[in-house]
């Protein structure tokens, strides 16, 4: 359902401004090859965002659905926008977000993965 990942991005974008970053670009697609949910600046750093929702744990946990196919897809995605916008891989980050619970309810539970390594 799109319609609630969008709810829940726009949750992480709400969350990531509250901790300093500045958003500059969301739902970056780089064709049929894959797309960065949000990518923020904070200092010096460019960040890239993968944002995941899951109601309940009844499929798994929201983390679970991040596939090495969609790390790869985010490999690509962030290695075609660093090389467009002439940023150097040094000055980036990827972040994953998850939402576990109602969106609405301030229980919803949030997690903040820094510094993920996507393995490419």
């Amino acid at each position: 359902m799109k319609k609630l990942g969008d709810q829940a991005e726009i949750k992480a974008i709400e969350y990531l401004k509250q901790q300093g970053y500045t958003i500059i670009d969301t739902n970056f697609k780089y064709g049929r090859f894959g797309e960065i949910d949000i990518i923020g600046k904070k200092e010096k750093k460019v960040y890239f965002f993968e944002v995941k929702y899951r109601k309940n744990d009844f499929f798994g946990i929201p983390e679970e659905s991040i596939t090495k196919a969609k790390k790869r897809k985010l490999f690509y995605s962030l290695e075609f926008y660093c090389l467009k916008n002439m940023i150097d891989r040094e000055n980036i980050e990827v972040h994953i977000i998850t939402f576990l619970g109602d969106l609405s309810k301030k229980d919803c539970i949030v997690h903040h993965y820094k510094n993920v390594d996507i393995g490419f």
